[in-house]
């Protein structure tokens, strides 16, 4: 019979199409630039499509964001898409559209090589992916970032020439005023809480009183955020208020990197007088900024809010160079009559803020005073002459302090830090070891037993401390023993609770021993030298005994010692016997032979 084959047509090949994608931007928006950008989308659309090689991927456009950063939302989309293998081939119009950083562009196109994605600049007709792309791609990128310098250069010369005729650059936000075409036309109700800010401070209240103030009220800026000291700040220095205007208070570094300045003398300013509405009087703005030099240079001392002292921005860290800020905590002793109820230190400013740290120790204002009349030369501290004659004091490492006074003179005084000896007086001392006895005495959570604080060394006067190690012969697998805590130069030794218990149980005449009757009926035991222990009992009758240090053993039961004898009767052969008769024979008579030589 015939063999039939069947032959299936083949179906031919077809290339693999290109995943291509554009990207167009526009930098400013306008009616004119919304056109160009319409049209840039438009074409790259068309073209994409047209093209039988290619697989249209879409069209990425940014409006109205300049080039010179890469942070554009649809440029980092794109970037995303080809980093997702969703892009072969970008298009796009020229490099400066792509980017106007000469340092942005080269990583960006270097990064896509890397992903075998291919960029092409149409105007330039360059290719990324060409033996000679990256050169001509530095050479163009670069002229695009001076053409963008050159372009901020005119439009800065163009901004100036106008302020020179009074113009001002935009409508810019300010609290109080409202823009009316190109008119700066006042709020009432802002104007009101403006002139409160000014009179306050006329006043004599700080910023930080009236931003109090406007938080109690609920008094809240135009974005309904609340009122703070540098928005204060901004009200009472904006010369706007007056009715006049001052141009170019900032002006922009870097066409690059975008970021603004303040204007201290590097370029021109320009005062415009009289271009809208005052709502302060520049009589008053004037003594107002005045008033805050002269405030500035009392620094913390003008500032009546403030609990301020003598020291008060006296004291400088050396190691961070903050001052010391006064600090008052609770005294453990204030029902004494001999102390205040609260203690005055000064310590560094840094540990003020946030995550700040500074080695440096506080000082007891005490300690201070006495450091200062000793630096003075005087018997007691005296405020007036110390505000008079010492500059600054800095606070050096090892507890000194280095005056520095008006004459240009400058001393070192040593100080020691009395706080903890001052907190720590006799009577404060007993009366927190009575607590730690009855608390440990008393305590229910399993930390503490009956002899915990009852067990008194008489040799050195400490209390004796529960310990715990391993042991065999106990059925938990671990023992307890009572020691000094300064046994290494103690004459006593541990004791075993187990045994301890028992010790306590037949001097109270109990068949076994009871915790609770033993904390009603005895005070203390102490351990003398030779380990006798007393025990000491409330009613004033002490009875000692004899601890015995010695390891006592387990009896062996009848059933053990035949257990044993059964054992070694069976390990004990005679061959054994034999051997071990004759290894003993040997030993003698080396033994012996050694000796003789000997």
């Amino acid at each position: 019979m015939r063999k039939i084959n069947k032959i299936e047509p083949l179906m031919p090949a077809l290339p693999t199409r290109k995943k291509v994608a554009a990207y167009a931007r526009v930098s400013m928006e306008s009616e004119r630039l919304q056109h160009s950008l319409s049209a840039q989308v438009s074409y790259y659309s068309e073209l994409i499509q047209s093209n039988p090689e290619w697989e249209y991927a879409g069209v990425y456009a940014d409006d109205g964001i300049t080039g010179t950063k890469t942070n554009r939302e649809e440029f980092q989309r794109l970037l995303a898409d080809c980093e997702a293998g969703k892009i072969d081939i970008i298009l796009t119009k020229s490099i400066s559209r792509f980017a106007r950083n000469t340092v942005d562009l080269l990583e960006t196109v270097r990064h896509l090589k890397e992903l075998g994605i291919e960029v092409r600049f149409e105007k330039e007709r360059i290719n990324s992916l060409s033996g000679d792309g990256e050169v001509m791609l530095t050479l163009l990128a670069s002229f695009a970032q001076e053409e963008i310098i050159s372009l901020s250069n005119n439009v800065k010369w163009g901004t100036r020439k106008r302020m020179e005729q009074g113009i001002p650059n935009g409508h810019f936000r300010i609290y109080g005023y409202r823009w009316e075409g190109d008119q700066l036309v006042i709020v009432p109700e802002e104007a009101a809480i403006v002139r409160r800010i000014f009179q306050n401070f006329l006043d004599g209240k700080s910023r930080l009183e009236t931003e109090r103030e406007f938080a109690a009220e609920g008094i809240t800026t135009r974005d309904g955020c609340r009122w703070v000291d540098s928005n204060i700040k901004v009200i009472l220095t904006n010369i706007t208020y007056t009715g006049n205007l001052l141009l170019q208070k900032e002006y922009i570094e870097d066409p690059l990197t975008k970021k603004r300045k303040k204007n201290r003398g590097e370029l021109p300013q320009f005062y415009v007088e009289g271009t809208h509405e005052a709502i302060i009087d520049k009589e008053t703005f004037d003594y107002v900024q005045a008033e805050m030099a002269r405030r500035k240079e009392l620094g913390a001392f003008a500032n009546k809010s403030l609990n301020i002292t003598c020291f008060t921005s006296k004291l400088k860290c050396s190691r961070c160079g903050c001052s010391y800020v006064r600090n008052q905590r609770a005294n453990r002793t204030k029902h004494t009559s001999t102390y205040d109820d609260t203690i005055v230190v000064w310590g560094c400013g840094t540990q003020k803020k946030k995550g700040g740290r500074c080695s440096n120790k506080d000082i007891p204002e005490r300690v201070l005073r006495e450091a200062c009349a000793a630096a003075l030369d005087l018997e007691d501290f005296d405020e007036d002459i110390f505000l008079e004659r010492v500059d600054t004091i800095q606070v050096l490492d090892g507890q000194v302090l280095e005056f520095h006074f008006y004459d240009g003179t400058v001393s070192q005084i040593e100080w020691v830090s009395t706080a903890k000896k001052d907190c720590w007086t006799e009577e404060h001392k007993d009366r927190q070891r009575e607590w730690i006895k009855k608390y440990m005495a008393n305590c229910t959570d399993g930390r503490f037993n009956e002899f915990t604080t009852r067990i008194r060394c008489e040799h050195c006067g400490s209390t004796f401390r529960r310990n715990t190690q391993p042991s065999k012969s106990a059925d938990s697998g671990k023992m307890h023993y009572w020691r000094c805590p300064t046994s290494g130069d103690c004459v006593t030794t541990g004791i075993r609770e187990d045994r301890l218990k028992e010790l306590t149980a037949s001097v109270m005449g109990l068949a076994e021993h009871d915790a609770e009757v033993f904390k009603a009926q005895i005070e203390y035991i102490s351990a003398a030298a030779g380990m006798v222990l007393t025990f000491h009992f409330f009613d004033g009758r002490e009875e000692s005994i004899q601890y015995n240090t010695k390891r006592q053993g387990t009896a062996w039961t009848p059933e053990r010692r035949e257990k044993f004898k059964a054992s070694m009767q069976g390990k004990y052969t005679e061959e054994r016997r034999q051997a071990m008769s004759e290894n003993m024979k040997r030993i003698r008579s080396e033994k012996h032979w050694s000796s003789k030589r000997k």
